[in-house]
């Protein structure tokens, strides 16, 4: 693939902005919990790590390491995994609420030990891990923080479903982004919700919002081996015009903050903040990573950047 981020070479901010730098967790933390499709049940550990180390999923159990990239997503079936080519058993899934919560916190580098296959579900939000981030804290480090700059629309689409990446052309800098759903389910519906991306507005409008699945569809999943730690503890369930969790929606709008909440989690194997802006249809992790893909097989579509200054989070 052309021009993968970890290899460019970056342009030099302006002398006049103030510099932003890497940043990684200030403390290790832990947790334990299920796998939502798995079943397993897995201890997991935020570690620091060195400028420029990135997000790394470390598998204890298997004493093997993979990068947290867009070009390492080896799965997307109802979530995101990644693994490394050729060796099927090296393989972390359900990355994406993980994803999310690190860069709505600007987590640059982090190592993330997991003694099983599958980043725990906790409550099917990014709310848990967002707590364990707040807990761990977070130190600069004294490299200069780096990110993409959107040049020319990319687009991908699946029948009436599309993803898009747009030049940020007006507002604040960073990444705005909306999404719209339309579900045949009662419950659901058409709904659409848009936000500039920040550690504010992430932890406030998207990190409580929990993933769903519809009631006719949770054996199918579990015959196939997925959805297997599923309960409604971790996950809402629609039947029909019914939510049938005891305590119904968190919030108005649930489904579609939970498919941008996805969305953060996915653009977020790019590696580094993106400035632009995302818009999209009926997306999901498949044509999320396969937008990724194309932007970065355009050269003429991105740039690197070292203006850090303009990618800081709110």
């Amino acid at each position: 693939m052309d021009g993968l981020p970890q290899t460019m070479e970056l342009e030099q901010a302006p002398s006049s902005r103030e510099a932003v730098w890497q940043r990684t967790l200030k403390s290790s933390i832990d947790c334990v919990g299920v796998g939502v499709h798995s079943g397993a049940r897995v201890q997991m550990t935020l570690r620091p790590a060195a400028p420029g180390t990135g997000i790394v999923f470390e598998r204890t159990d298997l004493g093997r390491s993979l990068p947290a990239r867009f070009d390492h997503v080896i799965d997307t079936r109802l979530c995101t995994v990644v693994g490394l080519p050729g060796e099927p058993s090296v393989r972390v899934g359900t990355v994406e609420h993980l994803m999310a919560a690190l860069a709505a916190k600007g987590i640059d580098n982090a190592v993330i030990a997991l003694d099983g296959p599958e980043v725990p579900i906790l409550d099917g939000s990014a709310a848990p891990i967002l707590f364990l981030l707040d807990c761990a804290g977070s130190v600069e480090q004294a490299v200069p923080r780096r990110g993409i700059e959107i040049l020319q629309p990319v687009r991908v689409s699946d029948g009436a479903a599309f993803a898009e990446l747009r030049p940020n052309r007006s507002g604040p800098r960073g990444l705005g982004m909306a999404m719209s759903i339309d579900f045949a389910a009662a419950a659901i519906g058409r709904q659409a919700y848009e936000l500039h991306l920040s550690e504010t507005s992430f932890r406030h409008e998207l990190a409580a919002a929990r993933t769903f699945a519809m009631a006719e569809e949770v054996e199918q999943l579990r015959a196939i081996g997925l959805a297997r730690g599923g309960s409604l503890d971790n996950a809402l369930v629609v039947d029909g015009d019914r939510v049938l969790n005891p305590g119904g929606l968190r919030m108005q709008g649930e489904f579609v903050r939970h498919k941008l909440l996805d969305a953060v989690g996915d653009l977020a194997l790019a590696g580094m903040p993106l400035n632009g802006r995302f818009v999209a249809h009926r997306s999901g992790h498949a044509l999320n990573n396969k937008l990724l893909r194309a932007l970065f097989a355009d050269r003429a579509a991105w740039r690197p950047l070292e203006d850090t200054a303009t990618l800081a989070a709110a």
